[in-house]
């Protein structure tokens, strides 16, 4: 994993790339004041643009909505992806919601592992 920006201005943001199955992803995560931004993308563009958002329960636990902003909407691992972002993102403590865009050649369970565990591993919250 090679990290070749990390600024605060004008938001504060990371970007890297990362090598999965000897294909290179690359990831950008910005912090805005109202909301996490992350881009993971093999070929060049944004493809399916997704947003996550924790809900507060006022009797049950927390649930966490991800809706389908543009793009594929019958890919399962791709909402799965940022539901785990988003969990991760509230479990640190904030209460930002997260946009999440995806473009990919290769949907396997393993790129989406790795895309999560880099933006984790990077995180800005």
């Amino acid at each position: 994993m090679d990290d070749d920006s990390s600024s605060s201005f004008p938001v504060r943001h990371k970007k890297f790339s990362i090598l999965v199955k000897e294909s290179k992803i690359d990831i950008v995560i910005c912090s805005h004041d109202d909301q996490f931004l992350v881009i993971a993308t093999q070929i060049g563009t944004m493809g399916t643009i997704m947003h996550a958002r924790k809900e507060e329960g006022m009797l049950n636990n927390p649930t966490f909505n991800v809706s389908v902003l543009f793009g594929k909407r019958d890919e399962p691992m791709l909402l799965s992806c940022a539901r785990q972002l988003i969990e991760q993102i509230s479990n640190s403590g904030s209460s930002k919601p997260l946009t999440l865009s995806i473009g990919l050649k290769d949907h396997s369970v393993e790129t989406l592992k790795a895309i999560v565990s880099a933006v984790v591993e990077n995180r800005l919250w």
